[in-house]
């Protein structure tokens, strides 16, 4: 088992310093009202005020938030849940469609091939990527359960370093109530699910479950799969000031791959699968726990504690062309690590507000990695064998304060350090970590608020990336340190809300980065190229208009650029491309209509541009679709809803492409599909 004593040699000191943005379960009140002075929230869909924390929550880190309340999201019909982020402004979703590895999200400006993967998972506050900064904790988390999802962006917020690149996604599930809700979905392609969480509350008590189970036959031919999915909340309260908290989650998956098709087969036939795919598939096993503490210390300040292990093992056989061999790739993590937040806010007679937080953390990592060359899942060469470990401990503190009601200030400092070592067991070469020495992130927010209902913001910041896999070695020939990539990010917005039922804001945002690491990944290594010193930039636009209690109306339109700015010195004719796999266009928007009081129709959209396909920009540029979905539920009474969905409802062919070298291969996405579901509420 994991020991835990250096990560108490960091949090005490860090304690002694104050502050944190993690307090107390909030309550929630819903409905239409929930605008907060000094809030840069956008809301997708029904919105949920926050209202009793005393520490600073992401609205009020000054940078562009996006949330999505429970109520939204319970009732949707998804294959995982990370397309729930669909509804999301500015959000791009690469869909793999590959069996177990189905696909991430990615935003302001980084694409999710796998490369450069630039966002923060959380799940209920516990960091969740994996090493290489993948999300395949998402799968884990059923709909039904999902209390609010959460994106903030840019480099501003000083909570988390590892990962931490252009923002961070927070899942939390439901804590406390008293519920047992239920949902049965069958659909196209032999789809079935079925989902149960339960909620029992005390005194002093409170527990939360999830079960979820879904199999189906997938769109395309060989790719069929099965899910489990198992959680439980715990929170007992010791006394009136102190809560003790504890969950466990586990999650199984089996799932045919169809692989890659060729542009002529994908376009004649995107349903069919290779002959030489016919013996791939993977198999993959997560499991999460942690243990918590909240406090009152006295009035006015709060701590968190948290301690979490996470365990993620695949094991993958997978043919991406007629060219190749197939690999047996085989992936086994040991993440566990602990967080301590201290919160302060003192009353100080010549201040509108002042509130002081720190906080501390470290993420150890015991990570496997091997892969074999195979014919028929039958072992013909080993080709990989590592194994690695990392360490990541940071500390921040960050004020608040506002000289008067229409003007905050808020500054930030995190630092993080970096510790490991490399195995290959098949050199027998060892290697240290690079020394990336104490990675300095300084962050500053400003907004002015000369009226309730407008908001002027601006924040400036740093980031960092540190290489994945073995790409954070100094592995021979390699005989010097590779520097941490920093990433220097400001956002100019304005936050208008002139009614509570009508919403926008606009951002313009910037982002560059030195000597940007992106990871090789068919290379047997596990190494990276040097990508260069990059620049993103755009503009994201956001609307949300509640015409009346029973129409609400949002959308909107992101524009993104993302380019190389200053190539590697070997490939100097990069100078001014574009990033693979970034549209530069992505647009989304939603209706939901209570036609009557049993009967709600709702439409989705989305819609993106085309993106290069490589660096050199010579494979061409696809990816771009429009989709539109339909659905509507109908309340039999006061403890069953019926509900149907058509999902793309124009049969829009829309696919994730990818260049191995010497041509395009293509995963289509799913076609026209409905879904029926029957949802029970006690």
């Amino acid at each position: 088992m994991p020991r835990f004593t250096p990560v108490l040699h960091l949090i005490m000191p860090s304690l002694l310093l104050m502050g944190s943005t993690t307090a107390f379960a909030a309550e929630e009140v819903q409905g239409s009202d929930v605008s907060v002075v000094g809030d840069t929230r956008f809301w997708v869909g029904d919105r949920v005020a926050v209202v009793g924390k005393r520490s600073v929550d992401a609205g009020r880190l000054l940078t562009s938030v996006d949330r999505i309340s429970g109520e939204s999201v319970q009732s949707a019909d998804v294959d995982y849940a990370w397309q729930l982020l669909a509804r999301m402004p500015g959000m791009t979703l690469t869909e793999f469609n590959q069996g177990t590895t189905s696909g991430k999200v990615s935003f302001r400006g980084f694409n999710g091939e796998g490369e450069v993967n630039a966002v923060k998972l959380l799940i209920d506050g516990i960091p969740s990527n994996s090493n290489d900064g993948n999300m395949p904790y998402i799968d884990m988390i059923l709909p039904l359960e999902i209390a609010d999802l959460e994106v903030v962006r840019g480099t501003t917020d000083p909570r988390y370093g590892l990962h931490n690149i252009a923002g961070n996604l927070s899942f939390d599930t439901r804590s406390g109530g008293d519920y047992f809700d239920t949902k049965f979905t069958v659909g196209s392609f032999g789809k079935q699910d079925a989902q149960v969480v339960a909620g029992v509350e005390s005194d002093s008590v409170r527990q939360n479950y999830a079960v979820g189970y879904r199999e189906g036959d997938g769109y395309r031919d060989h790719s069929d799969y099965r899910r489990v999915s198992v959680a439980g909340k715990w929170a007992v309260d010791l006394n009136e000031s102190m809560t003790l908290g504890a969950s466990a989650r586990t999650y199984s998956a089996d799932a045919k791959e169809p692989g890659y098709l060729t542009t002529d087969i994908a376009y004649q036939s995107p349903q069919s699968t290779n002959a030489y795919n016919h013996s791939d598939e993977g198999a993959r096993d997560i499991n999460q726990f942690s243990l918590s503490l909240d406090a009152s210390l006295f009035e006015a300040s709060t701590l968190h504690l948290l301690g979490w292990l996470n365990q993620f093992e695949d094991n993958r056989y997978v043919t991406f062309s007629a060219n190749t061999s197939q690999q047996n790739r085989y992936t086994e993590e040991e993440h566990y690590g602990a967080l301590a937040t201290l919160s302060f806010e003192p009353e100080v007679s010549f201040l509108n507000r002042l509130f002081i937080e720190a906080g501390a953390s470290i993420e150890v990592q015991d990570n496997i990695s091997k892969r074999f060359l195979t014919q028929d899942q039958l072992l013909t060469s080993q080709t990989r064998d590592q194994e690695f470990t990392l360490t990541v401990a940071g500390t921040y503190v960050q004020t608040m304060f506002e000289p008067t009601q229409w003007l905050r200030i808020t500054p930030a400092w995190r630092v993080d350090r970096v510790g490991g070592d490399f195995k290959n067991h098949l050199s027998g070469q060892d290697a240290p970590i690079n020394d990336y020495g104490t990675i300095s992130q300084p962050k500053l927010a400003v907004a002015i608020m000369p009226m309730p209902e407008l908001m002027l913001f601006s924040n400036w910041g740093r980031s960092f990336q540190i290489g994945v896999g073995s790409g954070a070695y100094l592995i021979p020939p390699r005989q010097e340190d590779v520097a941490p990539s920093i990433n220097e990010g400001w956002e100019l917005g304005v936050s208008y809300q002139p009614m509570a039922s009508l919403a926008v804001r606009i951002a313009l945002w910037d982002q560059t980065a030195t000597g940007e690491l992106k990871r090789k990944l068919n290379d047997p290594l596990g190494d990276f190229d040097n990508l260069g010193a990059t620049k993103r930039d755009g503009i994201d636009l956001q609307l949300s208009w509640e015409q009346s209690d029973a129409l609400t109306v949002w959308g909107s339109v992101a524009w993104q650029k993302a380019v190389i700015d200053t190539p590697d010195p070997q490939t100097p004719e990069f100078k001014g491309n574009d990033i693979d796999h970034i549209p530069r266009w992505i647009y989304n928007a939603g209706v939901d209509f209570d036609a009557t009081d049993k009967l709600r129709l709702s439409a989705l959209v989305r819609a993106q541009g085309q993106y290069q396909l490589n660096s050199a920009n010579t494979a061409g540029r696809f990816g771009d679709f429009v989709l539109l979905n339909l659905s509507a539920s109908y309340a039999l009474n006061q403890n069953a809803d019926l509900a149907f969905e058509i999902k793309n409802l124009t049969d829009e062919n829309y696919e994730y492409v990818w260049w191995d070298g010497s041509q395009s291969l293509h995963s289509p996405s799913e076609g026209r599909s409905l879904n029926a579901s029957l949802s029970l509420h006690f």
